[in-house]
């Protein structure tokens, strides 16, 4: 099998990808591992509310606008994001607050369910010219000059000019290609689940930083919902998971009552928790081979902006080829070398940016605690800064 670009993944990344390059004029295969025995297509009104779900910038609006899938969501299970509370900890907590008015935009984000993006995805690559879909699984590859070759179980082999990883922060494709990482545990892991809540939450997404006890976050869901995410150590994590959620729900009252009311669990009643680490690959191309998403960089999601790195990664490999010298084909060493350019200073500052903040608010001393909230008044009290921050947050 021959095409332009094989594109190893099967989220929401490794789709886009797909569709992306189809626009462009590629042929594209889709390389994806095939799906368990049970999963069964159900529409997403006749679902329950996923746990999982992403807040979406304005990056990852124009980019799936631009490929038709955004009018393609279901609409009524998104939340337009007009407003974020983040909050120290301590007796004299430190706040920060942001609003869609103040940054001059319509929205901040939009919270967007998994499940619903990846069935809008779906759709439309069901009628994307030049793509094919392939259920298998990749058990070699290899790269040449003039290209790359991936086999298959079973004998099959894709060669393609150029071979996308979007596989993953434990990515295949990476490993093949023999890219070391930096690893860092964070000992913590996001517990994630919904409520309903009793006062309205006004399209706000609320933050707290609770030093020893992790990062809470609630989203605001459509109608008086919202989506937790809390990043808590692993021993705390431990209780929870053991707790009922009727029991989490009194837990976070501590945090939220004032704000949101008493909360309700979501039925029917789900948790889960995902392991939280920082992984830096230390490379996001080799020979006729580009990383995308969570393979090119994983980061704590305290800020939510992982999705959204893995977005502008689609962006600017799409541009970067684009871009290229007419004889210069789109696995070219030195047109991968641009998108790497490209990339490298928006995955840095938000690696550093929420990794920094992990560490200065997971300490628990009092000058540290003292300093920080300190610091979150001040900021909130400079719009300028503000502005900048809220700006390069969207993805504006």
């Amino acid at each position: 099998m021959q095409s332009a670009v094989c594109i190893v993944g099967n989220g929401a990344i490794a789709k886009t990808a797909a569709l992306g390059f189809a626009k462009a004029g590629h042929s594209v295969t889709l390389l994806s591992p095939p799906p368990p025995a049970t999963d069964a297509a159900t529409a997403v009104g006749e679902q329950p509310w996923d746990v999982r779900v992403y807040a979406l910038n304005h990056t990852a609006h124009t980019l799936l606008a631009s490929l038709k899938v955004w009018g393609a969501l279901d609409a009524t299970r998104v939340a337009a994001v007009d407003a974020m509370v983040v909050n120290g900890d301590g007796a004299q907590s430190g706040d920060l607050a942001f609003d869609a008015f103040g940054a001059h935009a319509g929205t901040l984000a939009w919270i967007v369910e998994d499940r619903n993006l990846n069935q809008a995805l779906d759709a439309a690559l069901k009628f994307a010219p030049g793509v094919t879909i392939v259920s298998a699984r990749a058990v070699a590859m290899s790269t040449t000059d003039s290209g790359a070759s991936v086999a298959l179980e079973g004998g099959a082999r894709i060669d393609c000019d150029l071979l996308v990883g979007a596989d993953g922060g434990q990515s295949w494709v990476r490993g093949q290609c023999d890219i070391g990482i930096d690893y860092r545990s964070y000992h913590q892991r996001a517990i994630v689940t919904n409520f309903s809540c009793t006062k309205p939450h006004r399209g706000a997404a609320f933050q707290w930083f609770t030093g020893q006890e992790g990062i809470v976050a609630l989203l605001p869901l459509p109608g008086e919902r919202v989506s937790l995410v809390w990043s808590a150590p692993d021993a705390l994590a431990d209780t929870i998971m053991a707790e009922t959620m009727s029991e989490l729900a009194v837990r976070l009252a501590v945090l939220c009552e004032e704000q949101l009311g008493p909360l309700r669990p979501l039925l029917p009643e789900v948790v889960k928790a995902v392991p939280l680490a920082l992984i830096r690959p230390h490379a996001i191309v080799a020979p006729r081979v580009a990383l995308v998403g969570d393979a090119a960089h994983v980061v704590h999601p305290l800020a939510g902006h992982g999705m959204n790195l893995g977005f502008a990664d689609v962006a600017g490999l799409l541009a970067a080829i684009a871009a290229r010298e007419e004889q210069r084909s789109i696995g070219d060493e030195r047109v991968l070398a641009r998108y790497a350019r490209a990339r490298k200073e928006d995955i840095f500052l938000m690696q550093l940016a929420t990794d920094g903040l992990v560490r200065l608010f997971g300490t628990d001393l009092e000058p540290v605690r003292i300093a920080r909230n300190l610091g979150l008044n001040l900021l909130n009290k400079l719009p300028m800064i503000k502005r900048r921050l809220m700006t390069h947050a969207m993805g504006k």
